[in-house]
């Protein structure tokens, strides 16, 4: 796939050029900044965008915004966040337009060959990735009036594993039941957040708005 990326770092920039190469990717071009990112994603408009959340001139959050900008120009556009840490706020703000091909990554993950290249196509084909450790961290916070309260334990797993991008068969994979089992779940779980049908990718996004308690 023809892949963007940001990062104000020219040795990150390479080593994901690299890696992305020898995956059998074309990057199509990379950038320092959150402005260039804008620019160059609408023009160039790439099967992928992969960038660093912190750019200059601040160092804060100056990738975030650019992605955002760049949802609200072209909703579908597919990008993928990478951050040193993690921070709450960024996972609820990316997934606050309520559609898919979005993912928040530890930059520690992009060691993790396998997780990273499955989160490069989940994203790329319209899907939603989480961390593993932003949704042990969700799970580990305690929150007042949290929606999630009225689900089963296994339940809660499944939604765990939606928020870190799985589908239904990889969910079955993880869980040792049948992709009909999960399906149940996944229905049951959106009948409980009240989520209406309008459609299984859109309500798989809600449900986990709901996790992120946005």
């Amino acid at each position: 796939m023809r892949i963007l990326i940001a990062d104000d770092s020219v040795l990150l920039r390479e080593g994901l050029t690299l890696i992305l190469s020898e995956g059998g990717h074309e990057v199509i071009g990379s950038v320092g900044t959150g402005d260039e990112l804008v620019s160059r994603c609408l023009a160039l408009r790439p099967d992928l965008t992969i960038s660093d959340i912190r750019m200059p001139p601040s160092n804060t959050d100056e990738g975030l915004r650019a992605a955002v900008t760049i949802r609200n120009r072209w909703p579908t556009a597919p990008i993928l966040l990478l951050s040193q840490y993690v921070v709450l706020g960024y996972a609820t703000e990316l997934l606050s337009s309520g559609s898919g091909a979005i993912g928040y990554l530890l930059k520690d993950r992009v060691g993790d060959l396998d997780s990273f290249f499955d989160a490069v196509d989940r994203v790329a084909g319209g899907g939603m990735v989480l961390d593993p450790e932003v949704v042990t961290q969700l799970m580990g916070r305690g929150r007042a009036q949290d929606p999630v309260t009225a689900l089963t334990a296994r339940e809660r797993e499944v939604l765990e594993l939606m928020a870190e991008g799985h589908t239904n068969s990889g969910i079955a994979r993880r869980l040792f039941v049948t992709e009909g089992a999960v399906e149940k779940h996944t229905q049951r779980i959106f009948g409980k957040l009240g989520l209406i049908a309008d459609g299984d990718a859109h309500r798989r996004v809600k449900a986990v708005l709901a996790f992120l308690g946005a």
